[in-house]
């Protein structure tokens, strides 16, 4: 089952993080906590009362939308979860302009996204820039 997530348990989030070795996120938990206060949509995906996966987006919704954060635990990645909160969130935000993404350049992220629609910015004559 997929539902809004309006508050958050962060023991939960920080295992999820943890298990897919996100660590900036697990030595950060404050920061981690307040991102996803301050998201514009959080989903989480349930196998009864255990958060399987979970998905942030951050921007205002028409003209940009960021899937910041797309996660499921590794012993229930490929059963459609990820899959299934993406396309929760696209429902939510149908006509959003540009929908973008940062994610690992490894052969299964990329099939995952491409399967999704999603190109990388190269391909359409863009070039992403970051900071941290």
């Amino acid at each position: 089952m997929i539902r809004e997530l309006a508050t958050f348990a962060l023991d939960e989030l920080l295992a999820l993080y943890d298990s897919v070795g996100w660590t900036n996120y697990t030595r950060r938990p404050e920061m981690l906590l307040r991102a996803y206060e301050n998201s514009l949509l959080v989903l989480g995906a349930y196998e009864g009362d255990k958060l399987v996966g979970a998905v942030r987006a951050v921007g205002d919704g028409f003209s940009v939308l960021v899937i910041q954060d797309i996660l499921v635990f590794p012993e229930y990645q490929r059963r459609g979860i990820g899959t299934r909160l993406f396309r929760e969130v696209m429902d939510r935000y149908p006509y959003v302009y540009q929908l973008e993404l940062m994610t690992d350049n490894t052969p299964k992220t990329v099939a995952f996204y491409q399967s999704l629609g999603f190109v990388k910015a190269e391909d359409m004559g863009c070039c992403a820039f970051m900071k941290m």
